[in-house]
């Protein structure tokens, strides 16, 4: 092994040999185990912070002062003779596909993008690591950072004055990382590209492959690997100027850097929102992604003063959902006064535009009063809602939605057959039965009702409305609560006040089984499609079934 010194001098020699040009290699054996075998762009992120711009595309095609993010690094990796590069895509795949033949590069797709963390990716590549270079698609160096020979591995790092949330580093006396936190202040973080050798690739691909079995390391970054087996795993740190690599975590950030962006974002999402608002885009400010809600995208943001909210729709979400029914509740909801917050959707591509409302609370399933206020505004919504002309045929729903999960061989099973048949023999008595239908919300639970600081409920997120039965929403109401069954019955005589006859109350608690049923079959296609709904899946399920039996008593 060369020393240090050694190595630099041998490197301005090759340097300095190859500019005379000739064959050179054969001269400078040496430097063979310093040289760069390869670079991976990890491109596979969703960059769910950086809305709305990452709507539209990924992070690495972002074009930042005329150049894409992901080719300019290709181009600085290529000039210093690193031809064989990997880019892991995920995240809207196809739109870097094109990198293959533009460049010669190879592509490689994470399938598992949407619900692991970068271990996936390089557990995808791990049979490439060697001397290489391990990237991030969406970094910007303003020099080239790159080297055909590297000493040793190591971590590249710039400094913050003052705190930061990043992975902060500590060093002993000849730079070798001995401590990696995560937040810290005045301190050396890590930011950008990093390089493995030989040994450490050797050594972190034995750790990463016997640790990936746990979800815990599936769903972590590398660095938290990395950072758990420093005793084991040498890297060094290398210093950089805050002005050498840029990471761009929002549309501010990027603002600051390319003034264009102030203006002309090249994003439909701003211009849906200037042409609603009648604003421009340096008008949108503070954008903030939204976490909440199990099928779309959005982000909170200021323009001149007030606070709205952006809904962009899911993917798949039009398979299911009815966009020009939706708009057309909206508008009764905003007539009739239970839903404040709307200002705009556009019917055919679903997204849409309200108010923001600070200190609102979702319902309290326990607080009596807000749920008396719920239900006085579902009454008002059956009794005084127009006709739309759009339905919700909840039995046809879950029909599509049966049909789709039962030839999908690996979401069967014996008792779905047999619960289908159950709920289909009810579901017959019940339309048998005579019943109304008006405007209904179809999906009211507790998140879409909105308690406001002055104890106002507002019932916002009208997706899945449309004329229905009207025990769809009391049905909704239930099967997403933990209520028992004697809270439920009490519920259900405040809900239908004078009417609390057997047939309302055998016509009610049916419907309980026939929402537990859709949103059931509902929660296996979102998690076929790799959603994870949680315990509500589990929660409809045993609904139906205890609810079932309830019915069929009152039937007999």
């Amino acid at each position: 092994m060369l020393s240090r010194g050694k190595f630099e001098k041998r490197v301005k020699e090759y340097q300095a040999a190859k500019a005379r040009g000739g064959v050179i290699d054969d001269n400078f054996l040496d430097l063979e185990p310093y040289r760069v075998k390869n670079a991976i762009i990890m491109a596979a992120g969703m960059s769910s912070r950086f809305v709305p711009l990452s709507y539209e595309y990924p992070k690495a095609l972002l074009r930042v002062k005329g150049e894409i993010l992901i080719e300019r690094q290709i181009c600085q990796l290529k000039a210093v003779g690193i031809n064989d590069i990997t880019i892991v895509v995920g995240y809207m795949k196809e739109k870097l596909f094109y990198l293959a033949d533009k460049f010669n590069v190879k592509i490689i797709v994470n399938e598992n993008y949407y619900k692991y963390n970068n271990t996936s990716t390089l557990m995808l590549v791990k049979d490439k690591l060697d001397n290489t270079y391990i990237c991030s698609s969406d970094n910007y160096f303003s020099k080239n950072p790159f080297e055909q020979f590297v000493y040793r591995a190591y971590y590249s790092a710039v400094y913050s004055d003052g705190d930061t949330s990043e992975y902060c580093l500590k060093t002993d006396t000849c730079g070798r990382i001995n401590d990696v936190r995560v937040g810290g202040a005045d301190a050396w973080y890590m930011l950008g590209h990093v390089y493995f050798d030989h040994e450490f690739s050797k050594r972190f691909v034995d750790i990463l492959v016997d640790e990936y079995k746990h979800q815990s390391v599936k769903e972590s970054l590398w660095e938290d690997v990395y950072r758990k087996h420093l005793d084991l795993l040498t890297l060094y740190i290398r210093k950089y100027s805050s002005n050498d690599i840029y990471e761009f975590d929002s549309l501010e950030e990027l603002r600051a850097f390319d003034p264009k962006y102030l203006s002309n974002a090249g994003s439909t999402v701003l211009n849906n929102i200037c042409s609603v608002l009648d604003c421009e885009e340096k008008d949108i400010q503070d954008i903030v992604p939204i976490k909440t809600g199990m099928t779309n995208m959005s982000f909170c943001f200021i323009c001149k003063g007030t606070k709205y909210i952006y809904r962009h729709p899911g993917k798949g979400t039009s398979a299911y959902i009815d966009r020009a029914s939706e708009a057309a509740s909206m508008n009764e909801a905003k007539r009739l006064g239970l839903d404040t917050t709307y200002i705009h959707m556009n019917p055919d591509k679903g997204w849409k535009i309200s108010y923001f409302i600070d200190g609102v609370k979702a319902l309290d399933y326990r607080n009596r009063k807000q749920v008396e206020k719920a239900f006085r505004l579902l009454n008002r919504l059956h009794a005084k809602g127009k006709d739309t002309k759009h339905e919700f045929p909840i039995w046809q729903e879950i029909q599509r939605f049966y049909h789709h999960i039962r030839d999908n061989e690996s979401n069967t099973y014996d008792d779905l057959f047999l619960l289908h048949e159950l709920v289909q023999s009810l579901y017959q008595k019940l339309i048998a039965e005579p019943h109304e239908y008006c405007l209904c919300h179809c999906d009211c639970y507790a998140p879409n009702f909105l308690v406001a600081p002055d104890g106002k409920v507002i019932l916002i997120d009208w997706e899945y409305s449309g004329m229905a039965d009207p025990a769809v929403d009391f049905g909704t109401f239930v099967t997403c609560s933990n209520f028992d069954v004697d809270e439920v019955k009490e519920l259900l005589k405040l809900y239908l006040a004078d009417d609390w006859s057997l047939s309302n109350q055998r016509h009610y608690l049916g419907y309980i089984v026939i929402c537990s049923y859709y949103w059931f079959l509902w929660a296996l296609f979102q998690e076929s499609s790799g959603k994870d709904i949680g315990q509500y899946t589990y929660e409809w399920y045993r609904h139906t079934k205890e609810y079932a039996k309830i019915v069929k008593h009152l039937y007999d």
